[in-house]
């Protein structure tokens, strides 16, 4: 008895009793009909799992010039010059063309002449938006295994890329140009590169690019590719007709996808009928003439759906960056998670999504008009309940990411018990997968969701919880360039709603970055902004933060006295609120600040205040420290004998603190200052000392700053 099919799903095909849509899904996922995703950045090497490609449908000619175009003499070397950069070959096509079809089959038969792999981005989103340069770089360091830094810009990050590719020899496949600007600062000097390039139109500017025009399929290619969804029975006995349906399709494959994917779902309809009902669909004549077979294919298809599923489907173009999976269908549409995967399992065998993986794609071609129709038949309100219902459903899915990190027994792994089977993950490592290959839509999620400005509080939350689950999974060094965006988001959000807490947090944590990469100006002019929100929000912690943070930049800057006037400032507001942990370690700060300027009295007392300080709180280890640090003022002063005397005393408080690891550093410390006196006798033995309380691990490359 066949299986009744969840709520949504299309209820017309059963794919159950149909093994040809099984092997058509398949071959749909693999991509092989003329408009394969490319949704992720990414290095193939070409190895064993493009054994599997299948048949690739005409576009022989095409290939042939492409290959010819890569041998053809440039312009330099017919001026007798060595080619001083990448080849660059165009692929020039309107979206359903089969233009990235045909760049991958390229790519892939290509392979073998670029050692060094291929190395795949997308320059333009599915729903037409243009990827910023900076970030396209990023994931092309990404794929590469090249850390990028945090806060950097274009220039900088385009050159990075530039400069790896100097010394390989790589295929560059650049997906979905908008124009030169996108493809050009990408470009390596180096001719033993290749990029090739898809567009939908010329790319003016690139000298020596000739553009290999995409039009629609040769007829006997058609007829190919619509036959491996019909089956050859249906083609044989009607030729003519498949070849007027070839010819109402206009060629394109995306459309010959679309409507054999709906004869395969209806085995007993013959090609002649699909090709008057396609005739007898009135064109859109707002839309150019080359996109309307295409428009008409999906009109057929969509028109077929019941409404549940074409519900769903339009609800795709709030997908984030095109991409979703079940949750986020679900979420949309309001219906279960079991259903909506079947109906993005029925979307894909009608060639309606692209599958990846967990993921699903929306082809660049169909975006368009999914909005369009997203716009005509639903209202405002429902979409914005929809977009709140899948930021929320996010929002719970990183929480589930994060709380699966924490130990047993923890608060959130009790909260996570209690969620839903569907939104919790059975171990960290899986939870980490899912952020991996989410990690695209995550991101665009968050940028629309801010963007929007009508669901300001379920972005914030959307912000929080994805820095929260890269810090868990990734650490906040290794996910540092994701959480310089995220941070600027919440800085967005935090000035347009006047949010002064937030947005010093958000300025405070950029800074924080800055100052990591060696920006410190940035940093520096952050911190005065976050001190500014700070006092607006009179927010104590964040006012004092940033006054401590400030004098660190001009520290790092070598402005020793503003730097000691910041922490000063930052010290009385500590005194007067009594914090003592806080004011003991700012008097040390104070006192490193004079230390470097040369001022020693200054910082002597500030170091004996730093002592009282941590002899208060009982700090035993941070009292040793200090006591150190002043014996170090009181040698560069030239009192080596109180020197002396003072870190012995150092060592004592080491001792009694039972940190072997620090006494030993002290101890080598009043090895150096015996050196200096001249009693090198003494400075052997407690280097002796030390090397006993390190025990093998030894003395070299240890000091009192890395203990």
């Amino acid at each position: 008895m066949p299986r009744r099919a969840p709520p949504g799903s299309l209820q017309s095909v059963n794919y159950a009793r149909n093994a040809r849509a099984e092997s058509l899904r398949a071959r749909l996922v693999r991509g092989r009909t003329g408009a394969w995703p490319v949704t992720d950045q990414a290095v193939d090497s070409g190895g064993p799992a493009d054994a599997s490609r299948d048949q690739f449908f005409g576009r022989q000619r095409e290939l042939k010039s492409l290959r010819a175009d890569i041998e053809r003499a440039g312009l330099d070397t017919i001026a007798g010059r060595k080619a001083p950069r990448a080849r660059v070959l165009l692929i020039a096509g309107r979206p359903g063309s089969g233009r990235t079809a045909l760049a991958e089959e390229l790519a892939h038969r290509l392979a073998g002449d670029y050692p060094d792999g291929v190395l795949r981005t997308r320059l333009t989103e599915p729903g037409g938006r243009r990827v910023p340069m900076e970030r396209a770089a990023r994931g092309l360091l990404d794929s590469l295994e090249i850390a990028s830094p945090p806060g950097a810009g274009e220039d900088e990050l385009t050159e990075m890329v530039r400069e790896a590719l100097a010394v390989r020899r790589m295929l560059l496949f650049l997906d979905d140009a908008g124009d030169a600007e996108q493809v050009d600062p990408l470009l390596p000097d180096n001719p033993d590169c290749l990029a090739v390039a898809v567009a939908q139109g010329p790319l003016t500017g690139i000298p020596d690019v000739r553009p290999c025009t995409l039009g629609g399929m040769d007829a006997k290619s058609a007829i190919e590719l619509l036959g491996t969804f019909t089956g050859s029975v249906r083609i044989t006995v009607d030729p003519q007709a498949a070849e007027t349906l070839a010819e109402e399709c206009g060629g394109q494959p995306a459309a010959l996808v679309l409507v054999g994917g709906w004869l395969a779902a209806r085995p007993k309809t013959s090609v002649a009928d699909v090709a008057k009902r396609l005739r007898a669909l009135p064109d859109d004549g707002e839309q150019p003439r080359s996109v309307r077979p295409l428009a008409r294919a999906f009109r057929l298809v969509y028109e077929s759906l019941p409404q549940a599923a074409a519900r769903i489907l339009r609800l795709l173009a709030l997908a984030p960056a095109g991409l979703a999976d079940a949750h986020t269908a679900s979420a949309l549409a309001g219906c279960s998670v079991s259903a909506a995967q079947t109906t993005l399992n029925d979307f894909t065998a009608l060639g309606l999504v692209h599958r990846s993986g967990h993921q699903y794609e929306v082809p660049g071609a169909l975006a368009p008009l999914l909005r369009a129709l997203l716009e005509a038949q639903d209202r405002p309100a429902e979409v914005q309940l929809a977009r709140a219902r899948m930021l929320e459903r996010t929002v719970r899915q990183l929480h589930s990411c994060r709380a699966v990190t924490e130990p047993d027994g923890s608060p959130a792994r009790k909260k996570l018990a209690g969620l839903p089977r569907a939104l919790r993950f059975a171990t960290a490592p899986a939870a980490a997968e899912w952020l991996r290959i989410r990690q695209p839509a995550l991101l665009a999620s968050a940028r629309l969701a801010v963007e929007d400005g009508e669901l300001d509080t379920l972005a914030r939350r959307l912000v929080a919880a994805l820095v929260r689950a890269l810090a868990a999974h990734r650490g906040t060094e290794d996910a540092a360039p994701e959480l310089y965006g995220l941070h600027q988001l919440v800085l967005g959000v935090a000035e347009r709603r006047g949010l002064h807490r937030e947005e010093a947090a958000a300025l405070l944590n950029l800074a924080d970055l800055d100052a990591q990469t060696g920006r410190t100006e940035e940093a520096l002019a952050r911190y005065r902004a976050a001190l500014d929100a700070g006092r607006a929000a009179n927010d104590p912690y964040a006012t004092g933060r940033a006054m401590e943070s400030v004098g660190g930049a001009y520290q790092e800057l070598g402005d020793w006295q503003r730097a000691a006037d910041w922490y000063g400032r930052a010290l009385a507001q500590r005194q007067a609120r009594g914090e003592r942990a806080d004011e003991a370690r700012l008097y040390g700060r104070l006192a490193a600040a004079h230390t470097y300027a040369g001022r020693y009295g200054d910082a002597l007392r500030g170091w004996r205040a730093a002592v009282a300080g941590y002899r208060r709180l009982g700090d035993l280890p941070s009292q040793a420290r200090a006591l150190s640090e002043a014996a170090r003022v009181q040698e560069y002063a030239g009192r080596p004998e109180e020197s002396l005397h003072t870190c012995r005393e150092a060592v004592e408080w080491a001792r009694q603190a039972g940190d072997v690891r620090l006494q030993a550093a002290l101890q080598l410390r009043l090895a150096d200052t015996l050196d200096r006196i001249g009693d090198p006798a003494s400075a052997r033995l407690h280097r002796g000392t030390a090397g006993r309380l390190l025990g093998p691990e030894g003395t070299e490359g240890f000091s009192l700053r890395n203990p």
